[in-house]
């Protein structure tokens, strides 16, 4: 070809053609790529004579219903997503690195890439390698966890999450949905006047009259779902709703409570694989509508259900592409409450004339301090499915954390799981520490300025790709 009187300048035209449309190909196989998803479940329930809810209230007599760890592997590039819900009273520290870690390596992802959240159930054990640890030191081996039996279960969910993947369905569509639930939820800190917590409205508060009659207060009423599905076949449902799951506990009766009683009830209605987790659930309870009775737990049960079949049928479908998923992490080490010195709880942690009870509380203060001192970071994440994002955060958060997020994305579809790292303890906003209560004055282990720390990070992870 000659370059004279043009021909150069045709050459290049054909050779952009080429190109461009060799760019456009290949982009179109990236943006093509499959997503797909399997759902798994593990039996987690602990064996006779385990301690519960860290040692907080009896250790296991009997098993009203089993405790299970169910997720999801999304895979959509090289590294899948993990996210798993356990019914559990908590998971923190170490255990919380190592439970996340096993999983990752089991399903060819990063730690990073799996997001680990419990329910609370308080008549359920709670997992700390680092802080049991402690107390093996000084005498009080088994009194906090059954870490053989931590072990096992978390090779046990690892396995089963692999093991799901071979079974990984094609994704096309998603739904996103919400329902109203109606007389579960109400605040555990009832303000006065003078803007002080007059009244601390536990789970059960319903057995005091003016905790009965008092006002709801802040809560998020909702809960939300998203489903996905192949074609017209759903695959699995996730739903998230902020509360206290108790009703009533700690005599040692194993159980899910009244969100696995919901769970499960929907689970058997649609024929879909269901995996629930807790929201922002720190100060939220159903004190204002439980006594404690027996007969309230499958009447709370009932209403959750409720709530969680009105999202479904309020859900709307989309299709669901690998370019329009996205996952982002920060990591946050969080500012220790002023009060808690390491060597002050050491020493506690040593004295053999306190109760055990205190002991192991500096036990998990001392754990916690230490990775917030020597840096430690804890990830908090983002899942970005076309519209929708699904925040991971540590803690027993409070409510106004998640109303916070939906905030900031008022035309998105945003949900939270809580209850991640659960080494932080209780999270209340800066204005709560100053109020008094229960979560803020005895037992969180930040700082009032976690609240600016918390809010950075979700607003860093909220931004989405096309911003």
């Amino acid at each position: 070809m000659s370059f004279q009187n043009g021909g150069l300048s045709m050459f290049l035209r054909i050779l952009y053609f080429v190109v461009f449309q060799t760019s456009l190909f290949a982009s179109s196989l990236i943006a093509a790529e499959p997503v797909r998803l399997s759902t798994f479940e593990a039996d987690v329930t602990p064996p006779l004579g385990s301690p519960l809810c860290n040692g907080n209230v009896a250790p296991v007599m009997e098993i009203t219903t089993p405790l299970t760890a169910r997720g999801i592997v999304l895979q959509y590039d090289d590294q899948p997503i993990v996210l798993c819900a356990f019914d559990w009273v908590g998971i923190g520290n170490e255990s919380y690195d190592q439970f996340r870690k096993t999983i990752a390596e089991a399903t060819g992802t990063t730690a990073d890439r799996v997001a680990l959240q419990t329910l609370h159930q308080h008549d359920a054990p709670g997992s700390d390698f680092a802080t049991e640890k402690l107390l093996r030191e000084v005498g009080l081996p088994g009194n906090y966890s059954n870490p053989d039996f931590d072990h096992e279960s978390m090779q046990r969910v690892a396995t089963a999450a692999r093991e799901s993947m071979k079974a990984a369905v094609l994704i096309t569509h998603m739904g996103i949905g919400t329902g109203r639930v109606e007389k579960v939820a109400s605040n555990r800190r009832i303000l006065g006047e003078n803007g002080k917590v007059v009244l601390q409205r536990q789970s059960s508060g319903g057995k005091n009259k003016a905790a009965r009659e008092a006002p709801e207060g802040t809560i998020d009423p909702d809960v939300r779902l998203i489903s996905f599905w192949n074609k017209d076949q759903p695959v699995a449902v996730l739903t998230y709703y902020a509360t206290h799951p108790q009703s009533y506990y700690g005599k040692g009766s194993v159980n899910w409570d009244f969100v696995g009683i919901a769970r499960e009830q929907q689970q058997k209605n649609l024929g879909v694989p269901h995996i629930h987790f807790d929201g922002a659930g720190g100060n939220i309870a159903a004190g204002k509508y439980n006594d404690g009775a027996k007969d309230k737990r499958p009447l709370l049960a009932s209403r959750l259900a409720e709530g969680m079949q009105k999202a479904w049928d309020s859900q709307t479908k989309t299709e669901l592409t690998s370019d329009m998923i996205n996952w982002s992490v920060v990591g946050v080490n969080l500012p220790v409450r002023e009060n808690l010195k390491a060597e002050e709880l050491k020493a506690k942690l040593e004295n053999t004339d306190l109760t055990p009870k205190v002991r192991m509380r500096a036990a998990r203060d001392l754990t916690f301090v230490r990775r917030m001192n020597e840096g430690h970071e804890i990830p908090i994440s983002c899942l970005n499915l076309g519209d929708a994002s699904i925040l991971h955060l540590p803690g027993e958060l409070f409510v106004e954390y998640q109303l916070a997020a939906q905030a900031m994305q008022p035309d998105r579809f945003v949900a939270m799981a809580a209850y991640g790292d659960y080494g932080p303890g209780y999270i209340g906003t800066e204005i709560a520490y100053g109020q008094g209560g229960y979560e803020t004055s005895q037992v969180s282990r930040v700082a009032p300025q976690v609240e600016g720390v918390l809010l950075e990070a979700i607003r860093k992870l909220l931004v989405t790709p096309s911003e």
